[in-house]
């Protein structure tokens, strides 16, 4: 490959990304929040910080204001009979503001069963000691990279579909 061809490879992804904003998932709680967002091209799906849900709104707000965000994704508590958990209550609302708030950004829902249990796993397998597994913020945040994990998983399985129907 000649070194015009990169050059032309890297200008493509440079205008790329200017189109697309990030993708941020968000693992609401009622005392803190986990959240991650992908990278600028939407492939990379990374733990940004847990914040205390009274900070979330602001948080939000000042994060918005330096980067482009595509879609929101929100965990969405279920039982295993697929209705609504207790948690559900405080959610939904949170939902609904942020949709005032941030209306050009599409918010969408994906299921969170399990994300913390999985997110507690994910860290005994990466080797994180007990008294940093006890971290619940660390916990949250991991979940949050879960939810999105998913999301995107989902997003591809679709598009995957789509293309093989035509």
């Amino acid at each position: 490959m000649s070194l015009f061809a990169k050059k032309d490879v890297i200008l493509h992804l440079e205008n790329t990304t200017k189109n697309m904003g990030r993708i941020m998932a968000i693992d609401y709680g009622r005392k803190r929040t986990g959240l991650a967002v992908t990278d600028e091209l939407q492939l990379i799906a990374t733990g940004l910080t847990t914040v205390e849900t009274h900070k979330l709104m602001p948080f939000l707000d000042d994060y918005l204001k330096k980067e482009t965000v595509d879609r929101f994704v929100v965990g969405e508590a279920k039982h295993l009979d697929n209705t609504p958990s207790e948690s559900a209550q405080y959610i939904e609302p949170f939902v609904a503001e942020l949709g005032k708030r941030h209306p050009a950004i599409p918010v969408e829902r994906i299921d969170e069963r399990f994300t913390s249990k999985m997110a507690f796993q994910a860290m005994i397998d990466g080797g994180l000691s007990r008294k940093q597994r006890q971290n619940k913020a660390l916990i949250d945040t991991v979940s949050a990279v879960l939810i999105l994990q998913n999301f995107m998983q989902k997003r591809e399985f679709e598009k995957n579909r789509k293309n093989s129907d035509q």
